[in-house]
């Protein structure tokens, strides 16, 4: 089955959903109204404001970094062809298109990139491809662009929104929002060979379906996700896959107090703990952090109010080494154009930053964390040119 994917039109249709929740909710917001403590004192520094072409718009993926401080992502608009770029920012902010997407090679990334010893880059692009149901490609340190795969949006899957993980013998693993016989998504393993193997078909029902974000793997392979759409006859859901294939669903959610519409990737501890994000639901409506552990409970960490704490987030999140958990909001704050904030053990947030639009707005990232605690991330929109920008936060 092939899949007609209108990728700008589904993003519209993202930003136009967040926006009649903030309408529906207009009657009983006040912004300002919540006493949520504050760190504005921290330095935000914009590292570089994307202006369409030829450097990229509208990072919807976050970024990586070397060791040598230089940060790596895609955009998922622009570039020299408008179909995304892979891109650098050094240390000192100067940004370097690394690759433009074409069409045929893939278009319109959305992925959080990884990167091989070697410096190779690897992710995937949401469409475009022989059929324009996706690709998974690498981008190597010269900026030559190999398509490892090119989904056909049958049985092997269509439209990867979520970015790759990989294993120690270069196997990358991820998921796909289409495709797979049910046409509720997969989750796939590709090769060294660029052989694709399809672990899980999803079937809806409790099964889940339509997985939107990246996957998180333990040291005994077993991977771990999260399917995104609710629908009367399909929650979302936290699932495991094993090795051998076998899916398991470790939670459901009701779309209430626990959240729903979880588009986030996971982030693991060392106990097997899970902890994400929800975009709207828990206690206000807004949107929830949450945890859920090796017995398949769920805690609600926060849940957010709507005001100046932050609403609607979309991106996963950062544990550092004291287990405090960083993340940001797509919406709410002062200005309504999201925040930056910090959730302690204790459950309390603090926001660490409030977006103002020529900060950079929108953001639907998770951030990254160096080994002095500076935070990294992106907005989709905003800046100088509201294409978004690339930002680092110091303490």
């Amino acid at each position: 089955m092939r899949i007609t994917h209108p990728v700008r039109g589904l993003f519209s249709k993202v930003r136009l959903r967040a926006g009649t929740v903030v309408l529906a909710a207009a009657a009983v917001l006040v912004p300002g109204v919540v006493a949520t403590p504050s760190a504005q004192a921290q330095i935000y520094t914009k590292l570089h404001i994307f202006t369409s072409a030829p450097d990229g718009q509208n990072p919807y993926g976050g970024l990586i970094r070397d060791l040598a401080g230089n940060l790596y992502g895609t955009t998922t608009f622009g570039g020299a062809y408008t179909f995304g770029t892979v891109f650098k920012v050094d240390a000192t902010g100067n940004e370097t298109v690394l690759y433009s997407f074409r069409g045929a090679d893939g278009a319109y990334p959305r992925s959080t990139l990884i990167r091989d010893s070697a410096g190779n880059l690897y992710g995937t692009a949401s469409g475009g491809g022989v059929l324009r149901q996706g690709t998974v490609f690498k981008v190597d340190t010269t900026g030559r662009e190999t398509v490892l795969y090119s989904f056909a949006g049958g049985t092997d899957g269509a439209v990867p929104y979520g970015g790759l993980i990989g294993d120690a013998a270069g196997n990358l693993y991820g998921t796909t929002y289409y495709g797979g016989g049910h046409n509720y998504g997969t989750v796939f393993r590709l090769d060294t060979t660029g052989t694709e193997t399809v672990l899980h078909r999803f079937a809806g029902g409790a099964d889940g379906g339509t997985p939107m974000a990246s996957l998180v793997r333990d040291a005994a392979g077993n991977l771990y996700g999260t399917t995104s759409v609710p629908r009367s006859w399909m929650p979302p859901t936290v699932f495991k896959v094993d090795p051998t294939g076998a899916e398991t669903v470790l939670y459901n959610f009701t779309g209430g107090a626990d959240g729903a519409y979880p588009y986030s990737p996971l982030i693991r501890d060392a106990a097997g703990k899970l902890y994400g994000t929800t975009h709207v639901g828990g206690a206000y409506g807004f949107g929830v952090v949450f945890k859920v552990d090796a017995t398949g409970a769920e805690t609600v960490l926060y849940s957010f109010r709507g005001g100046t704490d932050g609403r609607f987030p979309e991106a996963g999140l950062v544990r550092d080494l004291l287990g405090n958990l960083y993340g940001t909001t797509n919406r709410g704050g002062a200005f309504d154009n999201g925040v930056v904030f910090k959730l302690d053990t204790t459950g309390r947030e603090t926001v660490l930053r409030t977006l103002a639009e020529s900060d950079g707005a929108n953001p639907v990232s998770g951030l990254v964390i160096d080994l002095t605690g500076n935070l990294y991330g992106t907005t989709f929109a905003g800046g100088l040119y509201r294409r978004g920008v690339v930002f680092k936060l110091k303490p």
